[in-house]
């Protein structure tokens, strides 16, 4: 039902205009400018020569589409402020990433995360499933991205979802496809600042509309939206502390090792340049997420003070549709202000779709092409087969937007749900390759295989199971003052169907029918009912065991130090020195005998290194060093 006091001014469609023009005119610029993306290196990783800020803001953004625009502050509204938790999981995650991705992956000067799982196992079918999966998790979060919009805009103006969806993906394929990554990272930046001043916006207006900030945190508390901790262990909960705190840091360790990151670390001019990206992002996401989560508390505090919840009096049917409601009610006098915030929207989902995009493309050209093609490429076919590549990125994405229509829920569980059936594996599988040295190419395999068809299993019984227990919404804010006579509203409370008249004179309720359904799950509904929070962990620790127990048995191999975390030989220290060698720990020791002959090995904490504009370079000394450790000395030395 669209209200009919919502409508868009001109105003309104000028700002969405210029931002959508201001997208694709920074597009077309980077397709006319410097090398005109006639390179790979340059389309795909801009010649490694980007500046770190718009690498950083580019990160930043990439993960903060309307999943954090709508489905964060939904998630707040109906449930309260408890998933605010996640945002320390982040931030822990992207702390963790600094020390480990980034030494792991800009010296390798790769442009496809998945080329790494070669060069670990030396085998393109553990490169080929990590392709896979990449895909599958890329293109799946595109599609929730793009749904977003689409209901937004259909709650607000009655506009089709379908339109919006399409409208979305073309401008992003159109700016990504002839701009390339240049055109993807400078366009986030602008997107940013759209995005950013849309939620400040709301911020402020709903505040002063809910009666101040004291109002809002009194209404909240009353409501009972600041129900942050719960300690609980039972893993059937939709949320707890433990569930969301490791969860997110599961999932912001994927984040780590997923092609955008790999992208953006890659096309920074240093190691240096690189670390300084992901300490910018860290404190940014978990400021940013945050303030998502406290619209959806001002959201219910405003709608407390007019006493009308939009949900409750079946003015929306979607959570996700709460916040621009909201907008169309707070800015319906300022003309302008709406269309700012679904420039923002757009801008928030543009800037992640063409992440995606940008990603699909290297990931195909690399890792399926280059590999299918044994002849070698030419640069010029290699853009062009890069730049085909996102148009059908954009189609596919378009399709599965449609299916995630037909999943119910906020898009915080839909996103948690859907992905880890692929995001839980593929997390596993590169951190079995980078924390594990006894890992080989048949635990790799088996054990993300045997984590793919668990977590796939899992995640689609826990979403279309008809059985389950669904997880009841915190009571909502008052509907005594709703514009609507003799108003009917349905409250599902687990499976007990309540029927409650409502008028805007005098409050009356008369229970029609009461059904009292509340069976315990039982068999395959109990592991069905395991909160999606976790089904990312379980994915990682299937891989992490199944593989190592496999790698064990069938025999450890030989690894080349350099695809290993760079601390992990200072932790091997902690281990017998049986075990050690047992398990391959690639330790720093003095000296190492080697068929009669003895070598030194060289101790990385003692390499000085410099970073310059251009490279990082070793010493003088430092060369010297290495030309001496390269000398087999006698045992007598």
């Amino acid at each position: 039902m669209v209200n009919a006091l919502h409508h868009f001014h001109v105003a309104d469609y000028i700002i969405f205009s210029i931002t959508m023009a201001i997208s694709i005119g920074i597009g077309i610029y980077y397709a006319l400018s410097g090398g005109r993306q006639r390179t790979t290196s340059e389309y795909l990783v801009g010649e490694r020569k980007m500046t770190f800020l718009p690498v950083a803001i580019s990160l930043l953004v990439s993960f903060e589409s309307s999943i954090m625009m709508l489905g964060v502050p939904a998630e707040s509204y109906v449930y309260g402020i408890q998933w605010w938790i996640c945002t320390w999981g982040y931030l822990l995650s992207k702390i963790v990433s600094i020390f480990v991705v980034v030494p792991l992956i800009h010296p390798l000067k790769i442009t496809s995360i998945f080329e790494y799982l070669e060069m670990r196992y030396k085998s393109w079918y553990v490169r080929l499933i990590g392709t896979i999966l990449g895909l599958l998790s890329t293109l799946w979060y595109m599609g929730i991205v793009l749904f977003g919009p689409g209901i937004a805009l259909e709650a607000v103006s009655g506009f089709p979802q379908w339109i919006s969806i399409a409208a979305v993906a073309l401008a992003a394929v159109i700016y990504t496809s002839i701009g390339g990554i240049k055109a993807v990272i400078w366009t986030d930046v602008f997107q940013s600042l759209v995005m950013f001043s849309g939620m400040a916006a709301i911020l402020i207006k709903g505040t002063i509309d809910a009666g101040g900030a004291d109002a809002v945190w009194n209404k909240a508390m009353d409501g009972g939206r600041f129900n942050l901790f719960n300690f609980d262990t039972d893993p059937t909960i939709r949320h707890t502390f433990w569930s969301l705190f490791f969860g997110s840091f599961i999932r912001g360790l994927g984040f780590g090792f997923n092609q955008p990151t790999c992208q953006r670390i890659s096309s920074t001019k240093s190691l240096r340049d690189a670390y300084k990206v992901i300490f910018l992002t860290a404190p940014l996401f978990f400021l940013t997420i945050s303030v998502a989560c406290y619209e959806g508390i001002v959201a219910y505090a405003y709608y407390q003070t007019v006493e009308c919840d939009p949900l409750e009096s079946d003015q929306i049917t979607n959570p996700n549709q709460v916040i621009p409601y909201m907008v169309m009610d707070i800015f319906r006098y300022l003309p302008g202000m709406p269309g700012l915030f679904i420039a923002s929207l757009f801008s928030a989902s543009l800037s992640t779709l063409s992440t995606g995009l940008s990603s699909m493309s290297a990931i195909f050209l690399q890792d399926i092409v280059k590999k299918i093609v044994k002849n070698d490429i030419s640069e010029m076919k290699g853009t062009v087969i890069a730049k085909l590549s996102v148009v059908v990125s954009g189609i596919l994405a378009c399709g599965v937007a449609m299916l995630i229509a037909q999943i119910g829920g906020t898009l915080i569980q839909i996103t948690g749900t859907v992905l880890s059936a692929f995001g839980g594996p593929l997390s596993g599988l590169f951190l079995l390759s980078s924390l594990f040295p006894w890992a080989n190419k048949k635990g790799a395999l088996v054990g993300t295989l045997v984590s793919l068809a668990l977590c796939t299993w899992l995640g689609m019984g826990s979403s279309f199971s008809k059985t389950l227990k669904k997880t009841p919404w915190l009571p909502p804010a008052s509907t005594d003052h709703c514009p609507v006579d003799n108003l009917t509203s349905w409250v599902e409370n687990n499976n007990n169907t309540i029927v409650i008249n409502y008028t805007t004179t005098e409050f009356t309720s008369t229970t029609i029918e009461t059904t009292l359904l509340d069976p315990q799950p039982e068999g395959l509904d109990r592991f069905y009912s395991i909160s999606y929070m976790w089904f990312g962990s379980i994915g990682v620790i299937t891989v992490l065991l199944v593989g190592s127990i496999v790698s064990l048995i069938t025999g450890v191999e030989d690894v080349d130090p350099k695809y290993i975390f760079p601390a992990y030989s200072w932790l091997c220290g902690c281990l017998p020195k049986t075990a050690r060698e047992y398990l391959q720990c690639r330790m720093i020791p003095e000296t190492q005998e080697t068929n009669g002959d003895i070598y030194k090995k060289p101790r990385v904490d003692n390499m000085e290194l410099i970073i310059s504009n251009n490279n990082e370079k070793l010493t003088k000394n430092g060369e010297e060093e290495l030309k001496q450790l390269l000398k087999p000395q006698s045992p007598g030395n």
